[in-house]
């Protein structure tokens, strides 16, 4: 490992997360290099919003300006490019990238983000992020009072039943054959007007991602325009698991206040630590992860 290949930290993942932490570790000045595969989860969705600043941006420009920014530090650089290990010799960590570079730091930051599991229904994926929604907070008042579905089952499909009467009227819910709610909760969804469809989806109808018909499998087909459903997700990367960072049991890399994971000397913020999956939250963890990075070296190398 030659001395030019150290840095204080390397940050693997360049997103909101990535980016936020790398900006306050650039102004602290310390050496950093973020390391990105290019490939976020929320590429398809034409604007974010809920963050002050740049409400109804698109997330690319976000990201995009966030990064001129942040190489404006002269001690922050950004390679392209996907980790596949990362192991710790002796008092640093040592990242090792799909093309074969090898890197040196002192503390790693994990902002490698999420992949959302998309169901096989025809037209689903055409249609995430576009019309077919995971948050009503991120997109809902841009489709408040349209006539809104919901693709769930369990709990999942009763708290998004009465959580969306804040921005709609007119729901219906999507078993897909089995709805797995209890009573009760039947009852409360019927009695605020949320009604249940448990015959099996077949296909979404769209134009450009824009949801306009639900085809189910007996032919039946229902006109909507937006439809809300919380799909599973696995780790962008599995080096956290590689290296032997605890999960969490929703299955993020598990953090505490500091965002440090279970491994001293390795954080984690963004999408891959919490179901808070929002740019603002992101930002906001990934500047607390860089300033506590930057406390921890410094008082690591205080002479005593």
């Amino acid at each position: 490992m030659t001395k030019e290949l150290q840095y204080d930290v390397i940050i693997i993942g360049g997103s909101y997360a990535g980016l936020s932490a790398a900006m306050a570790l650039g102004r602290s000045i310390r050496k950093t290099l973020i390391i990105d595969g290019g490939d976020p989860c929320n590429k398809q969705t034409p604007q974010s919003h809920n963050f002050l600043t740049q409400d109804g941006e698109t997330p690319a420009a976000i990201a995009e300006k966030a990064l001129e920014q942040v190489l404006k530090y002269p001690t922050v650089e950004l390679l392209q490019g996907f980790v596949v290990e990362l192991e710790q010799q002796d008092n640093v960590f040592v990242v090792t990238t799909a093309a074969g570079e090898r890197f040196a730091g002192m503390k790693i930051l994990l902002a490698t983000g999420v992949k959302d599991e998309l169901c096989d229904i025809p037209g689903f994926a055409e249609c995430w992020g576009i019309s077919v929604l995971h948050c009503p907070y991120c997109h809902g008042y841009e489709v408040r009072q349209q006539k809104t579905a919901i693709l769930a089952k369990g709990e999942e499909a009763y708290h998004l039943g009465l959580l969306l009467h804040n921005w709609a009227s007119d729901i219906t819910l999507l078993s897909d054959g089995d709805h797995g709610l209890e009573d009760i909760q039947l009852d409360l969804l019927k009695a605020n007007s949320v009604e249940l469809i448990d015959e099996k989806v077949t296909a979404l109808t769209h134009e450009d991602g824009r949801l306009k018909s639900i085809q189910f499998e007996s032919g039946k087909t229902m006109p909507v325009e937006v439809m809300y459903s919380r799909v599973p997700f696995t780790l962008h990367s599995e080096i956290a698991s590689q290296i032997g960072c605890d999960l969490s049991e929703s299955g993020h890399i598990l953090v505490d206040a500091a965002q440090k994971t279970t491994i001293p000397g390795i954080y984690a913020a963004g999408d891959c630590t919490t179901n808070g999956r929002a740019v603002s939250i992101a930002v906001a963890a990934g500047s607390r992860a860089g300033m506590m990075i930057n406390s921890e070296l410094i008082f690591g190398q205080v002479k005593k």
